[in-house]
């Protein structure tokens, strides 16, 4: 019988069931990410109002928050200026005044002279007297509430007693069970005197709803013992999630790429062919890749590598992934390195051709170069060479990627700047490799270098699931940068400074913020500031680089730079990372108050190449009343105190986050919405110490956990 013989006839299939409208409120819960019953009980107030007590009219003071109860005693729509109703109430001890711009019917008719009347809002002192604009009010008849009123994060769409209710309705059905093992250590109690540890169950309701008598301040910078308790187990469910992530990949293999040291070898080639010697840390950090790659795997080939290499601007990494794709080669695979810009991809494929080129065209193979800028005929020819297999080293943008390619035999994956992409391209990357080994998914090794350090918190817990190298030394040769703070009313001196470097041959970077004129930001573009240097520097060559220039023409102005033939090179932050000009040796930054901090340290990493003293010269613009923001303050006496990436990217994560530092790691996957890796270190080391235990003993508890806390957020780790 057919397949299409044995379905009943329509008629006796059950209808579909009706799709459910949700009305808007419920379409702005989902936004928010309140899907689930768990997910409103953990959806936490953003502060608490005390509504649990009256004061007297009298007491209250300019600036408070506070809740009285009084009689009306006058109440009228004013005409004079702005239409408003005004209230008058009184409770004996003196009157404030109600004002209320936007009111209707109900409003008169709950406000009329005579009425009892509770009010709550901030009190605004005055020679007239006390006044509040749009309080919130109710009946006095209303019983005081017993606990703290919450606050949560909303939106336009979610009226603020719908959160409640919401919430309230989620906390009551949410399964709370306990998910931490009973045998587990308990987790540490924190500063202050010992209290028993928190059932998770009390925590969420205490913190939805506090008892007046508890400190305002505990809650607000989440030291109570309920927000700890909370903490902890978000803690435990992120690292159970990387653990886990981790012990998948350990179900995928890779090909074997075990390193060859025999003489005609091509990483022993390389290593001869190089001008300069090797750092004792990048010789480490070789040999860490080298490891990882030939590690063998029950029934298959092996393990796949998934390794971070990090080390600040300058450090060498792009020869450490020249070696890394030469063991791959040797082993007869093909390495494909992905950038995020053409510019720095190009900067790779140049620095590799030079290097591998003449030792693979004797063996018959090349390096390709393939992006999404290429003419039609360009495209295609990589694109055969990379099926061929003819391409060994395959080096581009996101172009690498995308469907058309074919690897032959792909084997190494190696992603500079890894921050810049996101999990989904990272994903398509590795699936490129195809096919299975011994049974189980085939994948390249995959290799990430990132010249912005991460800081040991965050490498403890976001990258838990990585393997970490450090290249932790500069090599020889590489010259201190000066930094200096310049207030823009100082440009003219900038300027004469510029002079000075070309007359001694040097060349100069000057980095811009906008490309364009911009109403809202009154910043001076990279256009204008092209042209005023043309004019401040007669019969000096001014290039022009952005990134809205056809990608030709981006590489024409570079390769002018590049070879000495352009003196000042006017640029936005498409040269923040991998343009390599040992002969630049100042960098000027134009309103370096814009610019992150990580940002500020990879443009700085432009200059100091060479052998030439250089300086980086921060061109800050105060606002009308002389200051710039606090956190503007905070990175630019970062950048003038140190020139250690470690200690800028720990005072980084200090000034942003972890949030913002990682890009919320390229996916929009949950970061610690409670926790804070600075604060709570304790709780992480108790996390760290637990996760691997309660993955071994109870794994059905584990992915309980993981499944209450993350529900399907963990899967950005897979990658």
């Amino acid at each position: 019988m057919s397949v299409s013989a044995a379905r009943p006839p329509e008629s006796a299939l059950p209808a579909a069931p009706a799709r459910k409208t949700l009305s808007p409120a419920q379409q702005a819960l989902r936004k928010l990410g309140l899907v689930r019953d768990i997910d409103l009980a953990l959806h936490l107030p953003l502060r608490w109002e005390d509504q649990t007590r009256i004061v007297r009219i009298a007491d209250t003071r300019n600036g408070d928050v506070a809740q009285v109860e009084g009689t009306v005693v006058h109440s009228d729509i004013s005409l004079q200026g702005r239409r408003q109703l005004k209230v008058l109430i009184d409770d004996g001890s003196d009157q404030l005044e109600l004002r209320f711009f936007t009111f209707y019917p109900s409003h008169r008719k709950a406000l009329a002279e005579g009425q009892q009347v509770r009010v709550r809002g901030e009190v605004r002192g005055g020679f007239i007297g006390r006044t509040m604009l749009h309080p919130s009010f109710s009946s006095v008849e209303a019983p005081l509430p017993e606990a703290l009123s919450p606050i949560y994060p909303a939106s336009a769409q979610l009226p603020q007693a719908y959160v409640r209710r919401a919430v309230q309705s989620g906390l009551q059905r949410a399964d709370l069970s306990e998910t931490l093992p009973r045998n587990a250590d308990p987790y540490p109690h924190g500063p202050g005197p010992y209290q028993p540890p928190w059932l998770l169950a009390d925590a969420l309701r205490f913190l939805h709803h506090p008892t007046a008598d508890v400190a305002l301040a505990t809650l607000e910078d989440r030291s109570h013992p309920a927000w700890r308790r909370l903490k902890a187990e978000e803690l435990l469910a992120q690292q159970l999630s990387q653990l886990e992530a981790r012990r998948a990949r350990d179900g995928l293999r890779a090909p074997l790429l075990p390193i060859a040291t025999e003489a005609g070898a091509l990483p022993m080639q390389l290593l001869a062919a190089l001008p300069f010697d090797l750092t004792a840390a990048q010789r480490r950090v070789v040999e860490e890749i080298a490891a990882d790659m030939a590690r063998p795997a029950e029934g298959g080939e092996a393990h796949p590598m998934h390794r971070l290499l990090q080390g600040d601007v300058g450090a060498g990494k792009t020869v450490v992934a020249a070696l890394a794709a030469c063991i791959c080669i040797e082993a007869g695979h093909q390495c494909a390195l992905m950038a995020p810009t053409e510019i720095l991809a190009s900067q790779h494929f140049e620095k590799l051709v030079g290097w591998l080129q003449p030792l693979l065209a004797a063996r018959g193979r090349q390096v390709a170069w393939l992006t999404g800028g290429q003419k039609k005929k360009q495209r295609s020819e990589a694109l055969a060479l990379i099926a061929s297999g003819e391409a060994a080293l395959i080096v581009g943008t996101h172009a690498v990627i995308q469907g058309p390619v074919v690897f032959e035999s792909l084997a190494l994956a190696v992603i500079d700047e890894q921050h810049r992409f996101g999990v989904a391209q990272r994903l398509a990357l590795r699936e490129k490799a195809g096919g299975h080994i011994g049974g189980a998914p085939r994948e390249p090794h995959l290799l990430m270098m990132t010249a912005t350090p991460i800081p040991r918190t965050l490498a403890m817990s976001y990258y838990a699931d990585l393997d970490v190298s450090t290249i932790d030394e500069l090599p020889p040769g590489r010259t201190p940068v000066v930094t200096k703070l310049v207030a823009d009313s100082r440009r003219d001196e900038v300027v004469g400074r510029i002079a000075s470097q070309l007359a001694q041959g040097r060349q100069v970077y000057w980095v811009c913020p906008l490309i364009e004129e911009s109403e809202a930001v009154d910043l001076v573009n990279a256009t204008q500031t092209h042209a005023d240097l043309q004019e401040a520097l007669p019969g000096t060559t001014v290039g022009l680089l952005h990134s809205r220039m056809p990608a030709a023409e981006k590489k024409a102005v570079m390769a002018e730079f590049s070879a000495g033939r352009t003196g000042v090179l006017v640029s936005t932050t498409v040269i923040e990372v991998g343009v390599d000009v040992p002969n630049a040796s100042l960098m000027v930054i134009e309103h370096a108050e814009r610019f992150g901090l990580s940002q500020l340290h990879q443009l700085r990493g432009r200059v100091g190449r060479g052998a030439a003293a250089s300086a980086c010269v921060l061109l800050y613009a105060p606002n009308e009343g002389g200051r710039v923001s606090e956190a503007a303050r905070e990175r630019l006496r970062a950048m003038a105190e140190t020139s250690d990436g470690f200690e800028i990217a720990r005072r980084d994560l200090e000034i942003r986050g972890p949030g913002e530092f990682l890009g919320a790691r390229q996916s929009g996957a949950a970061l610690l919405r409670f926790a804070d890796l600075e604060q709570d270190a304790d709780l992480l080391a108790w996390a760290r110490d637990l996760a691997p235990k309660m993955l071994k003993f109870d794994p059905a508890l584990a992915a309980r956990h993981v499944a209450r806390w993350l529900g399907t957020r963990s899967e950005f780790l897979k990658a």
